[in-house]
């Protein structure tokens, strides 16, 4: 019997997969990993009886960065990032190890048929499964065939079944024009961003962004948000005039009609066109014309007009919206949401899909017509080959669904419902008048058959006044004539609906990348989303597209990018050399790193306009131990501390708040120390400026505070303050927060585990003694005396935070889901299991996990 792996993109995937191939006859379990299940059963492949083992990755396996010192912005110089810097595929997400659960699951199974998205991104990831699990599997005799694709575009019984029985292989060129446009986007992104982050926020404080960004999609996608800022700006409204008549065919009817002059710029020429008309007293009728007109349904859905639609009608922004779409997909109630079809196949069964609507009470009524009177054919959209449009797979409720999904499930199949429906009809009225020597005219209509309209209202046609039954020569009254004084109006900023439409127009980034540049520009802080998902350029949006304008307008406009991607679609069609398309683009955009480089004092120039230098930002905090004098604290992102006398910037942690620590300072290097803090339920520790950004000891690594300082004598270090291993994580150390009390706590200095213990001590020391259980240092507390949880009328105690008996009941682990109840009472002495019995600096062994208590309390954490 043959082993065959099957792998998926996602486990929900998977586990839909299996579920109908096995017909629901499988056993499962959890991989190594934790994160992927695998589901096990037999039949039969090609012929033979198998056993099948169905799995799944989490996305990429792996991801594409630079080699060891070019990950540093400080010791690479970044035009070395075109073509010096090394790259190398790195696992995704390490915590997964990806890899080693593939292997596993892999060692042994004869053939392995891919379930990946059927995207170049899924065949991209299907190498790198290849890659992980071919070096392990069973070497098939030299004719054998071991690697199989399956292609599908939904999760339904048909199209799973289907894909089983025509098994392909997998598009090497795809995969290649993936690598390729990972690359670019990594050397070209990085040496941009690297570069202009450092050079700018070296010299301003209210940037207000914690990296300043380029990307070769990125950029341009902003470039249009700010090229409809600047028509804004530079509008300049002009005032017009326009005739307006009305008249009255019954006595207690009026008719408003438009001039056929539409509108004048000049007010004199104006006034005499209603001197004119203002002597007639009766309109004429020039002309009636009738005609049928039609408002043809929709085309089939594609995932660029989803998005349109999700941000624009639904409130929706386009990351939002994928996101729903890609787990309604993987739930089965609606096909691949990664589509630019617009057309469905010659095959494609439609009244399959249809009769599924038939039951839901919204369209209920509709379905079952087009059911008993015959479906439309849809209109021929464009076919570009990849799956078919998005189409509602199954029936589904407004509770099984709930909010956002129902709402885009909702869209998308009464969408689908209108592409087989009727087109709308409607009857259009043209009446043209004569005053005196003017023309004016009005339409009207009047739908004979309302077709799709019913299924979509919002495409209904427009209610308007009935017009009157005339004939050419007819004479009406004339009730008003009156000149209207109007200005023209600005443009609007673009929606995200109008920004999605002029990336698909100009080729920037493909159906699945574009809600990602789009949010991209948003969390970088270079777009706001204002009321109605407009985008409004921020001051630093509106300056860097300037200051690309005026060095070199091709890094912003869409031009280049849109000539990349056609490169990259000629890879992946096999009619392009995969090594050559990134050699010449790298080498154009190596050249325009160093005219911009060269020419960076323009882009300055501007924003020198917008910005403070450092010296003028920020409040002073703490003295430089260099100058003595105060630096000033500068919150906006990213938060940091600057010296005006040294000119000296130092880098803060992230994401909390910043304050001076009791005035004491640094005995390395004399800088006064600062406290970090998340929060009241959160972590806290002291740092020095200079040894944060410079590490004093060749352990330390940058971005250090005090916690993790391995200073032997230095009260705030982790030597004094260090008190026992994390219970969670492999490298982290718990380590008393002096800050905390009354309510005392420990926290890891790698993790986020957080021990609350002696909320009623005045004072917790950490002792240079240790337990001799598991060489964690003991605490000497002095407790309140009011509530002291010890015997009698004793308020001091010295123990083990983990061993001591007095201890094990006050402390609580917090930042991590509780598995089980947390083990109490004493226990004999055991040998301790920990990671060596090496020194510490300042004489104190390394702690170590005793086997039963630090197991108790591991238990907690999941």
């Amino acid at each position: 019997m043959r082993t065959v792996l099957m792998v998926a993109e996602k486990p929900s995937l998977a586990q839909s997969i299996a579920k109908i191939l096995s017909r629901g006859n499988m056993s499962s379990r959890k991989g190594l990993n934790g994160a992927c299940s695998v589901h096990e059963y037999t039949g039969s492949f090609i012929g033979q009886s198998a056993h099948f083992k169905m799995t799944s990755v989490c996305g990429h396996v792996m991801t594409l960065d630079f080699i060891g010192k070019y990950n540093s912005w400080d010791k690479v110089d970044p035009a070395e990032l075109f073509s010096k810097a090394p790259t190398e595929k790195k696992e995704a997400n390490p915590k997964l190890t990806m890899v080693k659960f593939l292997q596993v699951e892999g060692r042994g199974c004869d053939c392995i048929v891919l379930w990946l998205d059927c995207d170049k991104e899924g065949e991209n990831i299907c190498f790198e499964v290849l890659d992980a699990v071919l070096p392990v599997m069973n070497k098939p005799p030299s004719t054998e065939r071991t690697i199989y694709r399956a292609k599908f575009s939904s999760i339904t019984d048909t199209d799973i079944c289907n894909a089983m029985n025509h098994l392909g292989e997998p598009n090497r060129n795809e995969a290649l024009s993936v690598d390729a446009r990972q690359e670019l986007d990594l050397r070209i992104g990085c040496a941009f961003t690297r570069f202009q982050t450092k050079y700018f926020q070296g010299k301003y404080g209210n940037l207000d962004s914690s990296l300043i960004s380029f990307g070769p999609c990125q950029t341009p996608t902003l470039g249009f948000c700010v090229e409809r800022h600047d028509k804004i700006q530079s509008f300049k409204p002009e005032t017009y005039w326009v005739l307006q008549a009305k008249v009255n065919p019954e006595k207690e009817s009026s008719l408003t009609l438009d001039w056929d002059r539409v509108r004048v710029f000049d007010r004199e020429i104006a006034q005499m066109f209603l001197n004119i008309t203002k002597t007639a007293k009766e309109a004429k009728v020039e002309s009636v014309s009738k005609k049928e007109k039609v408002k043809q349904r929709p085309l089939a859905l594609n995932t660029v007009e989803m998005l349109r639609v999700a941000s624009a009608a639904l409130g929706m922004g386009p990351q939002h919206a994928m996101q729903i779409a890609e787990r309604l997909y993987t739930q089965g109630y609606i096909s691949y949401p990664r589509t630019e079809t617009t057309h469905y196949p010659e095959n494609f069964d439609l009244k399959g899909c249809l009769r599924q609507q038939a039951n839901n009470p919204y369209w209920a009524e509709t379905v079952k017509a087009l059911l008993s009177e015959g479906i439309n054919r849809p209109r021929k959209g464009h076919d570009a080959g990849d799956h078919p449009p998005i189409t509602p797979m199954k029936a589904a409720t407004e509770v099984e669904l709930g909010g956002d999904g129902w709402r885009l499930y909702e869209y998308i199949t009464r969408h689908f419902i209108a592409t087989v429906s009727a087109d709308c009809k409607y009857l259009q009225t043209n009446i043209s008048f004569s005053i005196g020597p003017e023309r004016f005219s009005c339409v009207g209509k009047v739908v004979t058959s309302p077709g799709f309209t019913e299924i979509m209202p919002w495409h209904s046609i427009p209610l308007e006044e009935s017009l009157p039954c005339c004939e050419k020569g007819d004479l009406f009254p004339v009730g008003e004539i009156k000149l209207l004084e109007m200005q023209t109006s600005p443009p609007d900023y673009l929606t995200e609906a109008e920004l999605i439409t002029l990336m698909e127009k100009h080729g920037i980034g493909t159906d699945a990348s574009i809600p990602v540049h789009i949010n991209n520009i948003c969390q970088r802080n270079y777009v706001t989303v204002e009321s109605g998902r407009r985008l409004t350029p921020t001051n630093l949006g509106i300056v860097l597209v300037h200051g690309y304008y005026k060095i070199d307008a091709e890094l912003v406009l869409p031009t280049i990018r849109s000539a990349v991607e056609k490169q990259l679609n000629l890879i992946a069609l096999g009619k392009a050399n995969y090594h050559q398309v990134l050699e010449h683009t790298l080498d154009i955009f190596k050249r325009k790193f160093h005219y911009f480089v060269d020419s960076i004092a323009g882009m300055d120039e501007l924003m020198e306009v917008s910005f403070s230098p450092l010296a003028a930002t920020g409040k002073p905090l703490s003295r430089c131990g260099k100058c003595h004098r105060f630096m000033k604290y500068i919150q906006a992102k990213p938060s940091r501390l600057h010296c005006s006398h040294c000119d000296d910037t130092y880098s803060l942690p992230q994401n909390g708040t910043i304050k001076l620590y009791k005035e004491l300072r640094c005995p390395l290097d004399d800088f006064e120390l600062v406290l970090w803090s998340s929060g009241s339920r959160g972590k806290s520790y002291p740092l020095c400026p200079y040894c944060y950004n410079h590490p004093p000891f060749r352990d330390m690594k940058k971005g250090m505070g005090c916690n993790e300082c391995t200073h032997p004598t230095c009260q705030h270090s982790l030597s004094m303050l260090g008190i026992g291993q994390c219970v969670e994580c492999e490298n982290g150390v718990l380590v008393l927060d002096s800050t905390s009390g009354p309510k005392w706590k420990m926290a890891c200095n790698k993790c986020n585990v957080i021990v609350h213990f002696f909320e009623n001590a005045h004072k917790v020391r950490v002792s240079p003694e240790t337990c001799d259980l598991c060489d964690a240092a003991l605490v000497d507390v002095d407790f309140n005396k009011a509530k002291s949880p010890l015997p009698g009328d004793e308020t001091q105690h010295s123990g083990c935070v983990f061993c001591d008996p007095v201890f094990q009941d006050l402390v609580e682990l917090k930042h991590a889901a509780m598995r089980h109840p947390m083990h109490r009472g004493g226990q004999g002495k055991r040998q301790g299991r920990g990671r060596g019995k090496g020194r510490r600096p300042g004489g104190r062994p390394n702690p170590k996990k005793p086997k039963d208590k630090m197991a108790a309390l591991a238990a907690y954490f999941v």
